[in-house]
């Protein structure tokens, strides 16, 4: 069933949906192999970051509105929709459910577009009957993604193929708790971040090395690292998929 959907998810999503990672992340070296998995593969690898990024193609913009009447995301309408509904929803702390307990999330300001769409996502309840689908110990847990028909129809109504700019701040380094926006590395110089998931960082600082100015750090674990960990170093598979689904439900935490 498992293969069936990601199959599904693959064909619906075709070049927009994350691609493979960009070998594995951390300094745990899982070997320096290429692996090409669909959606759930977008983001950090463990062993280095060689991917420079890439452009997203232009899409035309849909006359198709989500339930808060804003037009399907496309990377033409992207940057004022989202400055727009950040202006108009100030709220920068986010609250992760699981099975294993809460994670409390502060969104920084400095990386606007990233907060906005993160915060459109959680009202639109994209996260809903997502996971935390990758996990790697001492070094990230990714989540935003699953293997479920529900998600790639999600994102098909939102915007299947928008990416966000990137926000990228050269203070900011990935440090233990950091919250990052994933991407795709291949044929994307400008360093977009894919808008559906995210990664929090969970190992030494010298493992994010190769990550620093890569990706967009757009907030920071403020209380739940603990949980952070118990996840991190569940049973995996070999695609770095745990054994048992990891539910999550994403909340603003008034």
């Amino acid at each position: 069933m498992r293969c069936f959907a990601l199959i599904t998810s693959l064909f619906l999503l075709a070049c927009n949906g994350p691609n493979a990672s960009e070998k594995n992340i951390s300094s745990a070296p899982s070997g320096d192999k290429q692996i090409d998995l669909p959606d759930h593969h977008v983001g950090p690898d463990s062993i280095q970051d060689n991917a420079n990024g890439g452009n997203a193609k232009k899409q035309v913009t849909s006359n198709q509105k989500t339930s808060d009447g804003l037009p399907t995301l496309t990377q033409d309408n992207v940057i004022p929709l989202l400055t727009e509904y950040g202006k108009n929803h100030p709220q920068n702390r986010v609250l992760i459910s699981t099975q294993f307990g809460k994670i409390k999330i502060k969104l920084f300001e400095e990386t606007p577009l990233h907060r906005a769409n993160f915060l459109y996502l959680i009202q639109q309840e994209y996260f809903t009957n997502t996971f935390f689908h990758r996990i790697v110990p001492n070094f990230i847990i990714q989540g935003g993604n699953s293997d479920l028909r529900s998600t790639p129809k999600k994102r098909k109504l939102l915007g299947p193929k928008y990416r966000i700019p990137a926000e990228i701040n050269p203070n900011r380094k990935h440090t233990y708790g950091t919250l990052s926006g994933a991407k795709e590395y291949r044929e994307n110089p400008d360093k977009l971040s894919a808008p559906y998931e995210f990664f929090i960082f969970c190992g030494p600082d010298v493992s994010g090395r190769h990550l620093n100015g890569n990706y967009t750090i757009f907030g920071e674990v403020i209380q739940g690292m603990d949980v952070v960990e118990t996840i991190a170093n569940l049973p995996a598979d070999q695609g770095e998929w745990p054994k048992s689904n990891v539910y999550i439900e994403l909340s603003v935490d008034q």
